[in-house]
């Protein structure tokens, strides 16, 4: 039985299917299933039902998943243990990114970490808010990006910085040459928000006064750079984060700020008793000292 083995068997009592679990270790699903019945061999037990339609993890292989977590959670610290004799913010790090903010934080975030930790072997999972605390909990990513508040008391929580949101219209849109967009102003139009799961999108609703549950107007896309390309277009307005606005002279559409200055906050979170939480308080210092303009240290 080897720790790899275990990374399997956890792999897919968390998907519950073979392709999915397969991918998340980065092998074939032959591979996957092989061992699996390899360490289900050596046990003498039967870890899941399989059906042509469905996988259940059995009762005895549920306690041995939960002992599987244990076993893995001990080897990892055994290894940050070594690395604490090393510099700090070196080898295999996940880090989790919510998908509003992912495609504006790694342009500016990867070049940083290389040149400043070249020895951090990065990795990075986009997923919701909920998935990224479930995937720190499970320790399947050592730390996440993602907007606040949170609140957890099994998490460590450092804020880095405020990202003010704009205003997004086409450029023959009433409101774009408003010096700046009140809330009144935004009420009267039609906002296109991210689906259902998307913190962005409850933040944008509490801006625009929209907490009245009346959704049935909104055009609902599953990322901001789809929002973009409506606007562009003419469909309708939205509310932009500072990172995901760019240039705003290279802009299809106009860009308004908010009478309201409103803003979302931004941490890194992790999970509490991380063997390297020093290292992790280092990542944010590190953040905080290079942020890009358009965003405000926290």
């Amino acid at each position: 039985m080897t720790l790899q083995e275990l990374r399997y068997l956890v792999a897919l009592a968390d998907h519950g299917h073979f392709g999915r679990a397969a991918d998340a270790c980065h092998v074939t699903q032959p591979t996957l299933s092989t061992q699996l019945k390899k360490l289900e061999d050596v046990l003498g037990v039967t870890l899941f039902e399989r059906t042509n339609k469905s996988l259940t993890v059995t009762p005895i292989g549920r306690k041995i998943v939960a002992q599987a977590r244990r076993v893995l959670v001990e080897a990892e610290a055994i290894i940050n243990l070594a690395r604490d004799m090393t510099e700090p913010l070196t080898g295999p790090f996940t880090l989790g990114v919510i998908p509003s903010l992912n495609p504006y934080l790694l342009p500016w975030l990867v070049p940083l970490l290389q040149q400043s930790c070249p020895q951090l072997q990065l990795t990075v999972q986009e997923d919701l808010t909920d998935g990224l605390i479930e995937s720190l909990r499970a320790h399947r990513i050592d730390a996440a990006v993602m907007a606040l508040p949170l609140r957890s008391d099994s998490l460590e929580i450092r804020p880095l910085f405020d990202e003010p949101f704009f205003f997004a219209c086409p450029r023959d849109h009433p409101l774009a040459s408003m010096p700046a967009v009140s809330d009144a102003d935004m009420r009267q139009q039609r906002i296109l928000l991210l689906t259902d799961g998307h913190c962005l999108r409850d933040q944008a609703l509490a801006i625009c006064g929209r907490n009245d549950g009346r959704r049935d107007a909104d055009f609902r896309a599953t990322s901001l750079e789809t929002l973009r390309q409506m606007v562009a277009v003419g469909i309708g307005c939205t509310l932009l984060p500072a990172l995901a606005v760019g240039r705003v002279e290279e802009q299809r559409f106009a860009v308004r700020p908010l009478a309201t200055a409103a803003a979302r906050r931004i941490g890194l979170v992790w999970r509490r008793g991380y063997p390297k939480g020093d290292d992790l308080d280092m990542l944010a210092t590190l953040i905080r000292n290079a942020l890009p303009p358009t965003v405000h240290r926290a």
